[in-house]
């Protein structure tokens, strides 16, 4: 199937987490490897007084443990990066470095700001250099885990 998986997971649903990476699992080859990426947004300048020294730093290394977690929890051998920058073009970068073959994202509910700002989403569908694999399905539609799961953060 694919060699080389980049999975974009963010720092919200478990739920989506997990059948993210499953998924990622089901499709690469063997002896291929995934790519668990996480993106912490650029912070405006103005703001970075306003935050501890280390926030950056922090960020980093939590995102990291908490990937690294998941990866253990399900048993999937995975590579994890962390990257600080717009989301979609990290994505899309760390996929051109690596000579993906597939990234891996999940959508949410359409609001107002992406059709101002559009989504990463599209930003990444439209740019990247490989095939991109967009997992529609809300967590709610799932009905596998209890309520406080479907709505426990990463």
């Amino acid at each position: 199937m694919y060699r080389t998986i980049i999975c974009g997971i963010g720092m919200g649903s478990r739920q989506t987490a997990n059948r993210l990476l499953r998924r990622a699992a089901a499709l690469v080859d063997e002896g291929g490897n995934i790519v668990v990426t996480h993106v912490i947004e650029n912070i405006p300048h103005r703001h970075l007084t306003e935050l501890p020294e280390a926030f950056e730093t922090t960020a980093i290394v939590d995102a990291e443990k908490k990937l690294a977690a998941l990866c253990r929890e399900l048993g999937i051998p995975a590579r994890i990066e962390v990257r600080i920058g717009v989301a979609a073009s990290a994505l899309v970068a760390l996929a051109g470095e690596t000579s993906a073959d597939l990234i891996l994202l999940s959508s949410h509910v359409s609001d107002i700001t992406d059709y101002v700002f559009s989504s990463i989403v599209e930003k990444v569908v439209r740019h990247a250099g490989c095939s991109v694999l967009i997992d529609r399905r809300p967590d709610h539609a799932e009905g596998l885990t209890s309520q406080t799961e479907d709505t426990a953060p990463l």
